[in-house]
């Protein structure tokens, strides 16, 4: 499970064997989120806070383009 990066205590990644859309994962001690990259999206949340939402929602807007190439990196076209 491939690690993006680590900001304000929270974990950008995704897993080996992922489907499209292209999508990460959000992780911190409160819990777990999925987001959609391309058109920023939330997809579903298991604990994590509204301010953490909103935190990694700007987060992905911000590295959206590294994302992708990432995903792209590690699962193909």
């Amino acid at each position: 499970m491939p690690t993006l990066f680590i900001i304000f205590g929270l974990r950008f990644y995704f897993y080996s064997n992922e489907h499209l859309p292209i999508h990460v994962h959000v992780r911190n001690a409160d819990g777990e989120a999925k987001f959609e990259v391309e058109m920023v999206r939330l997809v579903s949340n298991k604990g994590l806070k509204n301010k953490d939402i909103s935190l990694a929602i700007a987060i992905i807007e911000e590295n959206k383009e590294i994302i992708i190439a990432k995903w792209k990196e590690y699962h193909g076209e």
